[in-house]
């Protein structure tokens, strides 16, 4: 009977158990595939965003297209999806 068991617990270690090049495969996907920010949105490129904010602030939103669109593409930079 004590073989029985010992039987049916080496099966599910195979069964649970996934192969270490498996393994390996699959933390790399995982770390590869995730483009996630480091930065909160309102910490990231600080620079850019006040060159925004105060051009918006003396030029209105119409005049800074400029600055809008390089703190945009400083955003996107960092892994933003704006």
């Amino acid at each position: 009977m004590s073989g029985l068991q010992a039987q049916d617990f080496s099966t599910s270690l195979r069964i649970t158990k996934a192969p270490k090049e498996q393994q390996e495969s699959n933390v790399s996907v995982t770390s590869s595939s995730e483009t996630k920010p480091k930065k909160k949105i309102c910490c990231a490129c600080p620079d850019t965003k006040k060159l925004r904010d105060e051009c918006i602030v003396e030029h209105g939103e119409s005049a800074c297209a400029k600055w809008i669109e390089a703190h945009r593409l400083c955003l996107r930079s960092e892994g933003f999806n704006v």
